[in-house]
């Protein structure tokens, strides 16, 4: 039955719940609308162009036009959607030809989230950046060619803030990174933090932790830090962090859960059925332990695209849950965490145990070897994985997915020793990191 389908917003969401609708539904009209000139592109990559590590602007880009063609979808880029009549399931939007209405018979919601920039006095936007979007590479990209700012200060110690420290220092820049946290990337436990923060000092960054920005003087260029400091900076990238877009949704009523972001249920739908949302604007709940989480991944937005597109053909299926799966680099450091870290764990209650483990991403005598730093967090009492973090030059990102795929399968940390995990000099030891740590938890649990 042919159907009317709109999909407000792309990139990893909305662009992929287009196609995979199209790829078992052949009869329906499907339409996205984007306020944006692209309708697919890759921000985790937007770093590393403005690094000059991806050479061509265009290779995080996808066509909006061979999209179109690929799919039979009706793409609206530079169209902004206002508002929603969810009585009479019409959009409203407007673009280079006014405002205008459509109507829909399924809505799906992919507007993704919002870079934050606080309203600070003194703030110059020709100084100071936030990167969320391919304007904002832009911006900061040509800020560099134009200005050759010798000093940046980057405000935010997560995953944007560390990636960009590493892509500005290529150009040659000073760098200082100032966060209120008493560590960098919070995702991660303090122990842990400290070996990035050790290689960031390594690498001549600048660390102001325990400190925050409030405000700007000096046409933009000097900072003043809550603790009375003042840092100059040629130029400042706010990385403080993303709100989900959900104007439009509170505006039609839509449920807001307490996270702040867009309440679904298990098929990724609001609480009006005719309305699915996905991606960074949404709620969805932890794999273990049900509480509400707002996770900005590109991996369970991918996920969700599938759940929504096949409910919308009849599936059932449910999605399960999100995990929080990430790794990133930071200079010469593969960084990845799965699951919830201790803070997290201290706040909910639940009683858990830890083990840390270092050794060499493989076998000693072949050369390359680096040192690798695992560490698990996991039930007292049966040994149930709540979380894992995994720190290294080499080897770390086989590890993390081999504890997100335990963790997934609500196995225990007794299943560690017993994986067969392939070895070879090259690439592990015998006993490879993952069971050798398994064996100390294993231990831990029998005192």
């Amino acid at each position: 039955m042919s159907r009317k389908i709109v999909i407000v917003g792309g990139v990893a969401g909305g662009a992929n719940v287009a196609a995979q609708l199209r790829r078992d539904d052949s009869e329906s009209e499907i339409s996205l609308f984007d306020k944006g000139e692209h309708i697919a592109f890759s921000t985790c990559g937007m770093p590393y162009y403005i690094g000059g590590v991806v050479e061509k602007r265009d290779h995080l880009l996808v066509n909006s036009e061979k999209i179109a063609q690929k799919y039979n979808i009706d793409v609206n880029t530079n169209t902004e959607v206002t508002a929603i009549d969810r009585k009479n399931k019409q959009l409203t939007y407007l673009n280079t030809a006014g405002e205008q209405t459509t109507g829909y018979d399924k809505l799906i919601l992919a507007p993704g989230a919002s870079a934050v920039k606080p309203d600070l006095e003194g703030l110059n936007d020709d100084r100071v950046f936030t990167l969320h979007t391919i304007p904002d590479m832009d911006d900061i990209k040509n800020a560099i060619a134009t200005n050759k700012p010798q000093t940046c200060a980057v405000v935010g110690a997560g995953f944007v803030g560390l990636e960009m420290v590493e892509n500005l220092k290529a150009h040659g820049m000073n760098c200082t990174i100032i966060d209120r946290s008493e560590q960098v990337m919070k995702l991660i436990d303090n122990d842990m933090a400290a070996i990035i923060e050790d290689h960031m000092k390594a690498k001549d960054v600048n660390l102001l932790l325990d400190d925050g920005l409030k405000a700007f003087s000096n046409d933009g260029a000097t900072l003043h830090l809550t603790s009375g400091k003042r840092i100059q900076a040629d130029m400042t990238i706010l990385a403080v962090g993303i709100k989900p877009n959900t104007k439009l949704a509170e505006a039609s009523d839509l449920a807001i859960g307490e996270t702040g972001a867009i309440k679904v249920n298990s098929y990724m739908q609001t609480n009006d059925p005719d309305i699915y949302a996905l991606g960074d604007a949404v709620q969805t709940n932890d794999v273990l332990t049900g509480i509400p989480r707002h996770v900005a991944l590109a991996g369970p937005a991918h996920r969700q695209a599938a759940i929504v597109a096949g409910h919308l053909n009849g599936e059932v299926t449910a999605y399960t849950g999100t995990q929080g799966t990430a790794i990133f680099k930071v200079f010469d450091l593969s960084v990845g965490s799965t699951g919830l870290n201790k803070a997290v764990l201290d706040h909910l209650g639940v009683h858990y145990q830890e083990v840390t483990h270092e050794t060499l991403s493989h076998a000693g005598y072949y050369p390359g070897a680096e040192k690798i730093c695992i560490k698990l967090l996991f039930d007292s009492d049966k040994g149930l994985l709540y979380g894992a973090q995994v720190i290294g030059r080499e080897g770390v990102d086989k590890r993390l997915a081999v504890l997100a795929t335990v963790m997934k399968a609500k196995l225990t940390v007794h299943v560690l020793p017993e994986l067969e995990l392939g070895y070879a000099p090259p690439y592990s030891s015998p006993k490879d990191p993952i069971n050798v740590i398994g064996y100390k938890a294993e231990s831990k649990l029998k005192k």
